[in-house]
């Protein structure tokens, strides 16, 4: 069953049947909505849209430079994401022209520069104190706050707390970023799993066949001869005050599953619901055409998550978050994933 492609269809139908027009900051134009919903069940597959083939390893590299608490771009560029770009050569040009217009590079040359010149790289790559700087050094009246420290700490020592947030919407600081965070923050839920729950988990990653229940086979999960079988679930909600619909919220999708998949095996809790909280949902006017295209297209079965890391890497990570520098965008796999062809569309910067 894929109900994720079917919603994300409905959102995109609903756009551009009523979304109302209005100007925005880079001058495109967009069809607007506010106020929606996305909710997938991690049971159902790993939330990589079928209808269009995405770019799974540049959502995964994104995600990793913010888990690493990196804000510039160089990281990206290195490995093959270049969704921000445009963003660095903006704010690039603009601080040229008013300094030496005559010597502004083309964007390719900016983009060689960013891989070839460590100094150049970290002067004119940095992004300001966007999502990675906010998720792992938040700056207080007299620290940094690690969120993502903290969050994992609270998911092991109370993990019915209603505190369980990362906040990425640092007033104080908006006015220092390239551009202020789309998804600026995120909560997380967890629960026990009933005996049953944990029996369907427990069967399903040891019997092929794995969901139908079997009175034959009844796991005493007390016994050490069971492999221990997590006794939680956790979900993970996002607020997202902007959302692209047609290129950005499929990425802001799949990147909350990989997180939601990460924090659950950190903490050995299963991955439950994702739970996407949408403001200002738009469609650029330039990606009417895309939008109409993928509306024709059937959903396909969504793929299967597999991590190549071992259980006792996130058992290590979860007591020392320095060891999200060892990650990488190889680290994940999703397995069996069918797609329609990509539907090419420009950014709006």
């Amino acid at each position: 069953m894929n109900s994720l492609d079917k919603q994300y269809k409905d959102l995109l139908f609903e756009v551009l049947e009523k979304g109302v027009k209005k100007s925005d900051r880079t001058g495109t134009g967009t069809r607007s909505l506010f106020g929606k919903q996305i909710r997938h069940k991690m049971i159902e597959g790993f939330p990589l849209l079928t209808t269009k083939k995405m770019p799974f390893k540049t959502i995964t590299t994104e995600l990793l430079w913010f888990l690493r608490g990196d804000t510039n771009i160089k990281f990206l560029v290195d490995n093959g994401c270049h969704i921000w770009d445009g963003d660095a050569y903006k704010n690039y040009q603009l601080l040229m022209i008013g300094n030496e217009p005559d010597k502004i590079l083309s964007m390719t040359d900016f983009i060689d520069k960013i891989k070839n010149d460590e100094k150049f790289a970290k002067h004119w790559g940095d992004l300001g104190p966007i999502y990675g700087k906010q998720w792992r050094s938040w700056e207080g009246l007299n620290s940094n706050t690690d969120q993502i420290k903290n969050l994992i700490n609270d998911l092991k020592t109370n993990p019915d707390s209603r505190r369980l947030m990362v906040n990425a919407w640092n007033v104080g600081e908006l006015d220092s970023m390239v551009l202020p965070p789309c998804h600026y923050g995120f909560q997380v839920y967890t629960k026990e799993l009933s005996y049953k729950e944990r029996y369907h988990i427990w069967f399903t990653n040891n019997y092929e066949g794995g969901m139908e229940y079997c009175e034959e086979i009844m796991p005493n999960f007390d016994d050490p001869y069971y492999v221990p079988t997590p006794t939680r679930s956790i979900s993970l909600m996002w607020n997202q005050r902007s959302a692209d619909l047609f290129l950005g919220l499929p990425f802001n999708i799949a990147s909350y599953g990989l997180l939601l998949h990460i924090l659950g095996s950190i903490v050995n809790m299963v991955p439950d619901e994702l739970v996407g909280n949408l403001g200002d949902v738009h469609l650029y006017e330039n990606h009417l055409s895309q939008s109409t295209e993928q509306l024709r297209r059937e959903p396909l079965q969504l793929p299967k998550l597999v991590h190549m890391k071992t259980d006792e890497f996130y058992k290590s990570l979860s007591e020392d978050t320095s060891l999200f520098f060892h990650l990488k965008n190889t680290d994940f796999v999703v397995e069996n994933y069918q797609s329609h062809p990509t539907i090419k569309a420009p950014l709006s910067n």
